[in-house]
């Protein structure tokens, strides 16, 4: 059974205090305050009334790509975020257009990618940068990696990290994996609740897979599952297309 990784925040279960819990993703650690200008949380407005997170990582001034399990009623990304207590300089921009994939499986979490079109552009700056995105290649399976984000650092308190964090992660050269278009990554270590729709980037610093779910595996030990960019590099440059306007006679 899949578990996505947004973060559904209710009053009594977000922890925005300044009390931050020690700790990790799950088994990492605090990123140096605006190393990954990229990274970007988006704040939504579910159609039920909740609040929910999800990570999402900046393309140019214009994109943002996250997970499609993170679509939401209304959204607002934040730029430029380290700390949520500190909003100094952090551009809160919203989301003017969604583009889900087409074939995405809700139940599976086939083809969990979704690109957001911003309704003004990021303004670029040291804290606010786009990641370059891993082409096809080779169809090599990348091996150190690194996902960040904002989710919980616990698996059993669902709470909202106050800082940036990140995690190395090791991925496997799995038959199911490639079939599912995704790669995946196995361990204690790896992404939680609201980390969904962050990056997974690698050794050249491209971003090469989107945070999508986590699984058990026969021996209980957790499978993360990224959306493989390179498979989707296509579709993701038609989106980002600019449109053409009809001609009117």
């Amino acid at each position: 059974m899949f578990f996505r990784c947004e973060l559904v925040i209710v009053i009594v279960g977000l922890t925005l205090d300044g009390q931050v819990r020690t700790g990790e993703i799950v088994g990492g650690h605090e990123a140096v305050a605006h190393s990954r200008p990229y990274m970007v949380l988006l704040d939504q407005h579910a159609e039920d009334g909740k609040k929910k997170y999800c990570g999402g990582f900046l393309l140019n001034e214009d994109f943002v790509m996250t997970a499609a399990h993170c679509k939401a009623w209304s959204s607002y990304v934040l730029l430029g975020l380290h700390n949520y207590h500190n909003r100094t300089g952090v551009q809160r921009v919203r989301v003017k257009q969604t583009f889900l994939h087409e074939d995405y499986n809700a139940v599976t979490y086939e083809n969990d990618i979704m690109l957001l079109k911003l309704s003004t552009k990021a303004i670029f700056n040291e804290n606010v940068k786009p990641i370059a995105l891993a082409d096809q290649g080779d169809g090599s399976v990348p091996k150190s990696c690194t996902v960040s984000g904002w989710g919980r650092t616990n698996r059993i308190i669902e709470s909202l990290s106050l800082i940036l964090m990140e995690v190395n992660v090791t991925l496997n050269d799995s038959d199911q994996c490639n079939k599912d278009k995704t790669y995946c990554s196995k361990g204690d270590n790896g992404p939680a609740k609201g980390d969904s729709g962050g990056p997974l980037v690698c050794e050249d610093g491209k971003a090469y897979g989107v945070v999508s779910s986590r699984k058990l595996d026969s021996d209980d030990l957790e499978i993360y599952s990224y959306a493989k960019i390179p498979h989707y590099r296509s579709w993701i440059e038609s989106k980002m297309k600019p449109q053409r306007k009809p001609y009117i006679w």
